[in-house]
């Protein structure tokens, strides 16, 4: 596969925490190409400690089901550490994704940073 049938698969991670919260920023795509870059920064910040993950989705401009297998394997390792994974997202394109699948049960799902909980035991 060559570089521009690869064209588009960009993903940017970001990291921060916002009270008691890792919130992992995406920008681009999280398809088959990029999801290892995100299934890999889950994996980091459990292996680190880290439970309580917020996955902002907010400039996200695509996510397949790959994107889908990633977030739900993040939830599985956070779960054993009475953790949560939760996501942040206020595009209905992607929304639409986690309604058909059900997601929407399985996942705490935020309009935006501003509606976290100010700590974890709020959740």
């Amino acid at each position: 596969m060559d570089d521009e049938e690869r064209e588009g698969t960009e993903l940017d991670v970001a990291l921060e925490n916002i009270s008691d919260f890792s919130v992992v920023s995406l920008t681009g795509e999280v398809d088959v190409y990029s999801a290892p870059k995100l299934r890999e920064t889950i994996k980091d910040l459990v292996e680190k400690g880290n439970y309580h993950i917020v996955v902002d989705l907010e400039k996200v401009a695509f996510l397949d089901s790959t994107g889908l297998g990633v977030l739900v394997g993040g939830l599985k390792r956070v779960k054993p550490h009475e953790g949560e994974l939760g996501i942040i997202c206020n595009q209905e394109k992607i929304l639409r994704i986690f309604r058909i699948t059900g997601l929407t049960k399985v996942f705490p799902i935020y309009r935006s940073r501003e509606e976290l909980p100010t700590s974890v035991k709020e959740t």
